[in-house]
C-alpha cells in the first residue's frame, strides 16, 4: 500500500503528519527532483490536504510556491495533474487562496485551460480557478485580467 493510499484514511493521515512527512514531501517538490518524484509528492500532498489542519501545515512548509512552479509550460502533464489537484485541496483554506494567487498561479492556471493541455488538466485547472475566485474579489479580478491576456 502506498503512502498516498494510506492518506485517504483520517487516522492514517494524522499518523503520517505526526511523523513529519509534510516537510519531507515538500522537499521532493524541488526542481532538482525527477518529475515522477514531483508528481508523486504532489499527489501525496493532495491526499493529506483533505484535512483542514494539513492544509495549513502544507502551506506553512512552503509547498505553495513549489507547486506553482510546476505549472509552467514545460511541466509534464502527470506533474501538472498532481499539482493542480493539490492546489485545489489547498484552496479550501482562505489564506491559501491568497498565497496561491501571490505565488503567480492564476496566469499559469488560465494557460492550462488552453487546448495544449490534456482535458483532465483543463478541468482541474478550471476547478482551482473557480475555488480561488469564490469569496475573493481580488482573485476574481486577477482571473479576469489573466483571461484577457492569454
Amino acid at each position: 500500500m502506498t503512502l498516498a493510499r494510506l492518506a485517504y484514511n483520517a487516522d492514517n493521515t494524522a499518523k503520517i503528519t505526526s511523523v513529519g512527512a509534510i516537510p519531507l514531501l515538500v522537499q521532493l517538490l524541488r526542481p532538482s527532483s525527477p518529475s515522477e518524484v514531483q508528481a508523486t509528492a504532489a499527489g501525496w500532498l493532495m491526499n493529506l490536504a483533505t484535512n483542514a489542519d494539513n492544509r495549513v501545515a502544507i502551506a506553512a512548509a512552503g509547498a505553495i510556491p513549489l507547486l506553482v512552479q510546476q505549472l509552467g509550460p514545460g511541466a509534464p502533464p502527470d506533474v501538472q495533474k498532481s499539482v493542480v489537484g493539490a492546489l485545489w485541496c489547498l484552496t479550501l483554506n482562505a489564506d491559501n487562496k491568497v498565497t496561491i494567487a501571490a505565488a503567480g498561479a492564476i496566469p499559469l492556471l488560465v494557460q492550462l485551460l488552453g487546448s495544449g493541455s490534456p482535458p483532465e488538466v483543463q478541468g482541474m485547472a478550471a476547478a482551482v480557478l473557480e475555488s480561488l475566485a469564490d469569496r475573493n474579489a481580488d482573485n476574481r479580478a486577477a482571473i479576469a485580467a489573466a483571461r484577457r491576456i492569454s
